[in-house]
């Protein structure tokens, strides 16, 4: 295998780094369901469900640099020409995209070739690039995960896939004491240009070990950036950028954000890997949160605008490095901070972002930070109790209702 992706990276035409900059300010601080061919559930941001087909439009125009999924850019793609994709369909494009760049960009890992993924992310990739660049690979996720780090150490750019987060495990080794330290350990004659990415977070009665939140596991390496995408524009975006770093990144999907729909710009973009959303600005609290969260938020603000809060929603998007301008600048206006997250209570990314937020912006809190995270207990496979051990809109309302006596 390895004298396959050696010949493969000798092969092709070596090009200069084109990697995302992102010049902005650093703060220290098993096995896949069958899927649907004809069309799938689609879930509007209003909530509504139809159905729709997988066809989508190839596209690569001029590149927007710096482009951030603020809320003046959503309402601002709402209205000029773009194309609608679910989210699964804009991580492929994004990738698709990247691939056809740069013939560096490879992916592997388990049914990610001619079946097109377990969510269909990298479908009519192997078709249209090759077995090589396109690897399907055994049920062994140490042993790939650990050949595309030596593939992005000889100069290729792999893109590894778990079919789920909670199977990386198996890989916790390679991606610890390789991926984020090989920079480090050789005086820096290496960079490891990897991607590392799949679905993870709670599902519909999946089970425990399907159900699995690796942020906290991964924080704690050095070296490894992370980011968790929550809408079709930044899943597009932070996967070419992602793609396009010197780092190591590991790309967080929710399973169950897969079918969500939006508008996205006909023309390139990338997203800041370092760089928080502000989702709604508001005056009363500073709401943090990512991933899936992010809509139990703002389906809660609803409640709290009616109750008469105005709360700031922001989805943190970088959980490695926090970008603790944007966040910082938010809690010296409202002063009150609460996080919401899927993650683990303890040891989880609500632990670190507390931390953070303690140490460089005590002064401005008018109100103990308050944290709302999973309970920390294997996830249930019943469908009731699985739903009480995650956090839930009207718990949102409860904790900003006290938060702001």
């Amino acid at each position: 295998m390895a004298a396959i992706f050696q010949g493969l990276g000798a092969a092709t035409a070596l090009s200069p780094s084109n990697c995302f900059d992102s010049n902005k300010l650093h703060f220290s601080s098993r096995r896949s369901l069958s899927g649907r061919k004809a069309s799938f559930f689609v879930v509007r941001s209003d909530g509504s469900v139809n159905f729709a087909s997988n066809s989508r439009d190839h596209r690569a125009q001029q590149m927007i640099t710096n482009a951030v999924a603020t809320k003046a850019d959503n309402s601002a793609a709402s209205t000029k020409a773009g194309h609608e994709l679910l989210l699964f369909e804009a991580l492929r494009e994004g990738l698709e995209e990247e691939m056809d760049r740069d013939p560096h960009v490879c992916v592997m890992g388990e049914d990610v070739g001619h079946y097109g993924g377990s969510y269909k992310v990298t479908r009519g990739l192997a078709d249209k690039y090759g077995d090589l660049r396109v690897l399907d690979t055994p049920i062994a996720e140490n042993s790939f995960t650990g050949m595309g780090i030596g593939a992005a150490m000889t100069g290729l750019r792999p893109i590894v896939e778990g079919m789920n987060m909670g199977f990386l495990l198996l890989a916790f080794n390679q991606i610890s004491n390789n991926c984020g330290m090989l920079h480090y350990t050789s005086g820096g004659q290496f960079t490891i240009p990897i991607v590392i990415r799949g679905p993870g977070g709670v599902g519909r009665q999946l089970g425990a070990e399907h159900s699995q939140r690796l942020e906290s596991y991964f924080q704690s390496i050095p070296g490894i950036q992370m980011v968790a995408c929550s809408t079709p524009y930044n899943a597009k975006g932070l996967m070419k950028a992602a793609i396009r770093s010197e780092n190591p990144v590991i790309l967080f999907e929710h399973v169950l954000l897969y079918n969500l729909k939006e508008k996205i710009p006909d023309e390139e973009y990338i997203c800041n890997l370092e760089e928080a959303e502000m989702v709604r600005p508001g005056e009363h609290v500073t709401i943090l949160t990512y991933s899936r969260m992010r809509y139990h938020v703002m389906q809660a603000a609803k409640t709290l605008v009616n109750k008469g809060y105005d709360p700031e929603v922001i989805d943190i998007r970088s959980l490695k490095p926090f970008d603790l301008h944007t966040i910082g600048n938010s809690i010296k206006k409202t002063h009150r901070v609460l996080i919401v997250e899927e993650c683990m209570r303890t040891g989880g990314i609500g632990a670190s972002l507390t931390a953070a937020i303690t140490e460089n912006f005590h002064d401005y809190l008018d109100a103990p930070i308050v944290c709302l995270s999973s309970q920390d207990v294997p996830t249930p496979y019943a469908g009731t109790l699985e739903e009480w051990t995650v956090v839930q809109p009207a718990q949102i309302v409860t904790a900003i209702e006290q938060l702001c006596q």
